[in-house]
């Protein structure tokens, strides 16, 4: 199952394009999987034989965890662990003749120990050690040698004991965790190191605590009055829900508010119009001078990671896209190196994806600063909850014409409303500040 965003811990899988035993061309479709921000078609990530399928429609699964092998010739894949009741139907291969057979790849998400500890263990003598096992062994500058494993291979549990005899505390090694799980471990008291893990290179997911019986009992729900129902809701609107619920608990929100004069910009609008390729909306405008005013203050386009700020290279902004499932942020990246019919273009695209529930994983991969555009639905102004773990999301209504104060006179001008959240501990009120002003300033001479 693969990891398509950071906070994501499983995954649906809705359906397979192949059935177990059929050949699968590289690129070609092999699944459909619902995550935590959309649904996404996988593409193979090499030619083979679909094999051991363990997984059917519907089955919520962990980061990281394999569902099924693709087969090169002479591969053979190893005894299936989990039967399933309903998995694909097998298609009857042509034999293929393999005198000595070698253990199939999984699909997607390999368990390969990290390059840096292969590079390391390449000599005479071959290591066998579980992936988790050389990732702690690498995050902790071990050498995967001096450790004699208690078993078969170096794992774990083995890394644990040469660290705890070493005087090194088990409390103070570093586990690969997502933040989910390191969240509720600090929560309940849990050491990580103790826990084993089932996500990319054995990472401890929230799914692998050992949680208290009482926080896994489900609340007696209520019945509900006459003239109540319940709405079937989609597990794309599920999760924006606790996506939005853990964004406005943990992240310190506070916003600023600017009101600007738009008349530069709709005319700037109308000069594009009737080039040719896709229209150009006042949407794709603010992108392009979002991503131009990220680049004059870095500090916003951050993120907050291990207690501290991190600056990201990259300008990717994301468009937050209503359906009729729920929200999506799609991401137009490097915003700032394209142009505004380039922008356009790229939007047009993702729109339509998001629409159609075909985006793609990079669709929605890699965002940096989101916008958010009400404007269209006649709304004047709004307050947006940032898309954490960006550190500030961009909220704009509509234009229209106001009585404004031009040069100590009562004129009417078309005025823009856009309100900036922020995550307080990445960007206080003076960048944030800087930030909106560079913004106006744009707005108000888009053609510079």
């Amino acid at each position: 199952m693969p990891a398509l965003g950071m906070a994501q811990e499983t995954g649906k899988l809705l359906k397979w394009y192949k059935a177990e035993g059929e050949q699968v061309t590289k690129g070609e479709p092999l699944m459909e999987v619902e995550t935590d921000k959309v649904t996404v078609t996988i593409e193979a990530t090499e030619g083979g034989q679909l094999a051991s399928v363990m997984a059917v429609a519907g089955q919520d699964i962990p980061v990281g965890e394999t569902i099924a092998y693709l087969l090169a010739p002479g591969e053979k894949a190893p005894p299936r662990l989990t039967k399933v009741a309903s998995a694909p139907k097998p298609v009857s291969p042509s034999p293929r003749p393999s005198p000595q057979p070698q253990m199939a790849r999984p699909v997607i998400q390999p368990s390969r120990a990290p390059a840096a500890a292969r590079a390391r263990n390449k000599a005479t003598v071959v290591i066998n050690a579980s992936p988790i096992a050389a990732r702690m062994a690498l995050e902790n500058g071990i050498d995967l040698a001096e450790i004699k494993p208690y078993g078969g291979r170096v794992t774990k549990d083995d890394v644990l004991a040469y660290l705890q005899s070493r005087g090194h505390p088990a409390s103070r090694v570093r586990v690969l965790s997502s933040p989910k799980a390191k969240r509720l471990a600090k929560e309940l008291g849990l050491d990580l190191a103790t826990i084993s893990g089932t996500g990319p290179f054995g990472a401890v997911l929230a799914i692998d605590l050992p949680l208290p019986a009482s926080s896994k009992a489900a609340a007696p729900v209520a019945a509900l009055p006459e003239g109540y129902s319940e709405v079937a809701l989609s597990t794309l609107w599920r999760v924006m829900a606790e996506h939005v619920t853990q964004s406005w608990k943990e992240v310190p929100h506070f916003y600023l508010v600017r009101e600007v004069d738009a008349s530069a910009l709709m005319a700037a609008h109308d000069k594009f119009q009737g080039k040719g390729g896709a229209k150009v909306t006042f949407t794709d405008m603010l992108v392009k001078l979002v991503a131009l005013a990220l680049q004059q203050h870095p500090n916003v386009n951050a993120t907050w990671v291990n207690q501290t700020v991190v600056l990201i290279k990259d300008i990717n902004v994301g468009l937050a896209v209503g359906v009729p499932d729920g929200l999506v942020v799609p991401v137009i990246p490097k915003a700032n190196e394209l142009s505004i019919p380039e922008i356009a273009q790229r939007r047009t695209e993702i729109v339509e994806r998001a629409s159609n529930k075909s985006l793609k994983p990079q669709d929605i991969q890699g965002g940096t600063f989101s916008l958010s555009n009400l404007g269209m639905h006649n709304i004047d102004g709004f307050n947006a909850i940032v898309n954490a773990p960006q550190a500030a999301i961009l909220a704009v209504g509509r234009i229209v014409e106001r009585v404004v104060a031009v040069d100590g006179k009562p004129a009417v001008r078309p005025m823009l409303a856009m309100t900036l959240s922020c995550d307080h501990r990445v960007v206080d009120g003076l960048r944030g500040a800087q930030f909106l002003d560079t913004l106006v300033r744009f707005i108000e001479q888009p053609l510079l």
